[in-house]
């Protein structure tokens, strides 16, 4: 029996998507290493025979294969007809040709992931901050640079007062990049309202980071208190702040209506609380996606299916429509 994808299905290569048939040797193909995105060369191509087939569906998208083609499963390598029912190694296809930056920790990679819990905006694929202290946002415009790379400006806008009835001058910092959205969302746990943000424990990594941290929200969502040597975190996400308390050795009493605070002692890392985590920084690019149904496809007639098989280097997986597969052994 032949194995393989059938001639006219769609693979992920580098230089955009290709049928199976016009895969040549020299060829850069995506695939996954661990939960991230890599691409590996094709080295060589053979060409098979075969009369059935299978049809996989899965939540994203449908591909036609050799019922020997391997998917990758929670419980290792199985053969696509044996997948029906089972979740399968994904990632996102429309997001294999972005820009993979390299984040990197330290005081303004907290800064910045502090702020933007604070005050920032997380969508689709982009990352912003609008606030009223022309100071606030070049300090923001600043660490986001020093820790991704990108490059980050301050635009002057207006935005609404409800209270106010009127519009009032601001300042904006705005990056396009879904790599830095999707890497946001990931720290706090997948929902980056801030009603439901989780604590980004990637903060944790060592005392710089952390500070920069605690900088950076209560720049946003702070003050520093009159008469006390300390600052003050204002928020009404109280699981947010009763991750912090422990962390600084504070008292947390959620307020019974309204915004609850926490204050920040100056010398709380003298209180000997802070324990490092190392947690990555990298956003994860792969996902379980759930195949629903595992379709035979035998050829009609007498022409039989040809199916193309792949030898790679240095990863012998490939992606097709972003699901991880390999040759049989």
């Amino acid at each position: 029996m032949g194995y393989g994808l059938s001639s006219k299905q769609l693979v992920n290569l580098v230089d955009g998507c290709v049928q199976a048939k016009n895969v040549a040797p020299g060829s850069a193909m995506w695939t996954l290493d661990g939960d991230r995105t890599v691409q590996t060369t094709v080295v060589g191509v053979t060409a098979v025979k075969g009369r059935d087939a299978v049809e996989v569906v899965t939540d994203h998208t449908a591909f036609v294969a050799s019922p020997d083609l391997l998917l990758a499963t929670p419980e290792g390598w199985t053969r696509a007809a044996e997948t029906a029912g089972t979740t399968v190694a994904w990632t996102h296809a429309r997001k294999l040709c972005r820009e993979q930056l390299t984040i990197k920790p330290g005081y303004e990679f907290g800064y910045f992931v502090g702020a933007t819990c604070a005050d920032g905006t997380v969508g689709k694929n982009y990352v912003s901050l609008i606030v009223n202290e022309e100071d606030f946002a070049a300090r923001y415009a600043t660490a986001l640079t020093a820790c991704t790379g990108l490059p980050a400006h301050l635009e002057a806008v207006t935005r609404p007062s409800g209270y106010l009835k009127r519009d009032l001058p601001g300042f904006r910092v705005r990056v396009v990049s879904s790599y830095l959205s999707d890497a946001l969302r990931h720290y706090v746990g997948g929902d980056a309202h801030h009603m439901r943000q989780r604590f980004p424990r990637v903060v944790l990594r060592d005392m710089e980071t952390f500070n920069g941290f605690l900088d950076g929200y209560i720049d946003g969502d702070g003050c520093r208190i009159k008469h006390w040597a300390g600052r003050m975190i204002l928020s009404a996400n109280v699981p947010f702040l009763a991750e912090i308390a422990p962390i600084i050795g504070a008292r947390f009493t959620p307020a019974r209506t309204g915004a609850s605070r926490l204050c920040v002692s100056d010398r709380w890392a003298s209180r000997g609380t802070f324990r490092p985590e190392h947690h990555r920084v990298d956003p994860p690019e792969s996902s379980w996606i759930q195949v629903r149904e595992v379709r035979p496809r035998p050829a009609l007639g007498t022409k039989p299916f040809t199916f193309y098989s792949y030898r790679l280097e240095p990863h012998p997986t490939f992606l097709v429509n972003g699901h991880l597969v390999r040759e049989p052994w």
